[in-house]
């Protein structure tokens, strides 16, 4: 009979914990003496998480293992096992086939739960291994849980250290009190610490029909963090309103606000919106942290013949420069590390933004108020008559605010600005389409820059690998820079919870206005002879860009597939 391999083998193997690691581990299992498993006190010790270590007992019994928080359970499998049996035991049922239940539990060799469920249910019952924490998460989600044993876990995750600023309450009287509504309090606070700790740029908190979801998002992708019970839908959003100074008796309307918050001695904007659902108000925190906003251009991801050009370009004393891509592809960034760059005494800087993300010293900052007639073009004319040198405008969306942009920039100002266009050839037609004559497009652009945010390699789990051939051409790699290519990717690991990335870069496309792009403008040609001819003129696409930062090692053929496929 094969000898069964020890937990700790196993986390060597997956590179889970150091020998040293769990050496010290294995000591303080034996000072102890307290019959407490080994990978219990590697979770105490910090050295491995609770998805780490039922990974390695699923291969050292050769169990299955479930990420129990994608599950989709049905209401009838629930049924067969009674919630408070299922509490007492943290063992959750997620199918029932011919006759046999399937449970998910932490410890396989809980076998006396086994056999109190197999008799109560009256079926055999096959375990499969899950996290204990996604286990708790699921029965409370799915049964729900007494209100005291919520509490609890609320003040279980209060954040020490955290500081919060509101309009219309005194927060740390709040906090500091006793009445019901502390736990809701500290509830709230500790969501958005955790937040913070994930790297998450934005909170969702979504009603769904039977509970509330809690989602962050990490480098651009969305992850369900936490399941708050539906009763505590009302306190929770009413909460978030008071925070941002909402009106919380409005339930009908979207509202806006913000919130300011000090955590780990860093100084935090969160901008919050309410949106009524069907199932109640969405809320959404966008996190602004100053210290990943306010980068310097070095910093964004540029190539460096990139980086050279549009240094250069920023620095020319009139003309439109124009940063385009959706939403959410770091433009604010970038616009923001261009002025971080330009700031200097002998300069007066100007912005119109909706709404000011970060104000920064030294510039002027203008927030758009639409309601009450102050609008992107309304306070572009109101700035030249305050002689800036530079002029920062959020978008450019319709033709008035066009028009007023380039009348600027024809005037001896430089224009930083933004369009929602797919890549940088796009740009020329778009504002000849929303009614801009081309000669004015022509002579006033100097240059457009499309860009995307691809993920990086975590640098902590990074390894060689062999992608599919057929991606690679997908990607347009040629056989010659496949060949010489080594391909990195992420195994998973703690530092980057296991997705093989961790922070995000800039692939960049950046078109400068040449004397023959400048004849297309102006004779309306269309964007793929734009593109063509900028391609000519040595502009990188941002598939090529990508491409560049995989042979570097930085990102995945994947990532760069993901964000810039749909352009080419």
């Amino acid at each position: 009979m094969e000898t069964r391999k020890l937990l700790g083998e196993i986390m060597l193997e997956f590179g889970f914990v150091t020998e040293r690691q769990l050496n010290e581990a294995l000591q303080r299992q034996q000072r102890e003496n307290e019959g407490r498993k080994q990978g219990a006190v590697m979770i105490e010790l910090d050295y491995a998480t609770d998805a780490e270590v039922t990974r390695a007992l699923a291969r050292q019994f050769n169990l299955e293992m479930v990420f129990i928080d994608d599950l989709k359970i049905n209401q009838a499998v629930i049924d067969k096992v009674p919630g408070e049996l299922a509490k007492t035991h943290n063992i959750m049922p997620v199918d029932y086939s011919s006759g046999v239940l399937t449970v998910a539990m932490g410890d396989p060799l809980d076998l006396d739960s086994l056999d109190k469920i197999s008799f109560v249910v009256n079926a055999q019952v096959e375990c499969v291994l899950a996290r204990p924490g996604g286990i708790r998460d699921a029965i409370a989600n799915y049964y729900g849980l007494a209100e005291q044993e919520l509490i609890e876990r609320m003040k279980a995750d209060t954040a020490a250290g955290v500081e919060i600023t509101t309009r219309g309450m005194d927060d740390l009287e709040m906090m500091e009190g006793d009445d019901d509504d502390a736990p809701i309090i500290r509830y709230v606070t500790s969501m958005i610490t955790e937040a913070m700790r994930s790297r998450a740029s934005d909170i969702h908190v979504e009603p769904m029909p039977d509970r509330v979801r809690v989602r962050y998002r990490v480098d651009g992708i969305c992850f369900e963090a936490r399941t708050i019970p539906k009763r505590l839908q009302g306190p929770i959003i009413s909460r978030i309103k008071i925070m941002s100074g909402m009106d919380i008796a409005e339930k009908r309307k979207p509202q806006d606000g913000r919130i300011k918050i000090k955590l780990l001695n860093r100084d935090i904007d969160i901008r919050v919106s309410v949106l009524p659902a069907t199932q109640g108000e969405s809320v959404v925190m966008r996190i602004l942290d100053k210290e990943t906003l306010l980068l310097g251009l070095e910093q964004l991801g540029f190539h460096q013949s990139d980086f050279e050009t549009f240094s250069k370009l920023i620095k020319r004393p009139n003309g439109i420069i124009l940063v385009t891509g959706p939403t959410g592809s770091g433009k604010t960034t970038t616009l923001y590390a261009a002025l971080n760059t330009l700031n200097r005494p002998d300069k007066k800087i100007i912005t119109a933004e909706n709404p000011v993300e970060y104000h920064i010293d030294g510039i002027n900052q203008c927030n758009v108020h639409p309601k009450i007639g102050f609008t992107f073009a309304r306070i572009i004319r109101a700035m030249m008559r305050q002689a800036p040198n530079i002029i920062l405008v959020g978008e450019i969306r319709d033709l008035e605010t066009a028009e007023i942009a380039i009348q600027a920039a024809l005037t001896g100002h430089l224009v930083l600005s933004t369009l929602h266009t797919n890549d940088a050839p796009s740009a020329i037609t778009r504002l000849i389409d929303i009614g801009v004559k081309p000669f004015l497009v022509s002579s006033s652009i100097q240059a457009v820059m499309a860009q995307r945010l691809v993920r990086k390699i975590c640098p902590d789990c990074k390894e060689p690998y062999e992608p599919e051939y057929g991606k690679l051409l997908a990607v347009g790699m040629t056989r010659k820079e496949i060949e010489s290519t080594t391909f990195y990717h992420g195994a998973g690991c703690r530092s980057c919870k296991n997705t093989g990335y961790r922070g995000r870069i800039g692939i960049f496309e950046l078109m400068v206005m040449s004397h023959t792009l400048r004849e297309l403008a102006f004779s309306g040609a269309t964007t793929d002879r734009i593109r063509e001819q900028a391609i000519n003129d040595g502009m990188h696409t941002l598939v090529r860009d990508g491409i560049r930062k995989i042979v570097a090692g930085i990102t995945t053929v994947d990532e760069v597939l993901r964000a810039a496929r749909t352009v080419e």
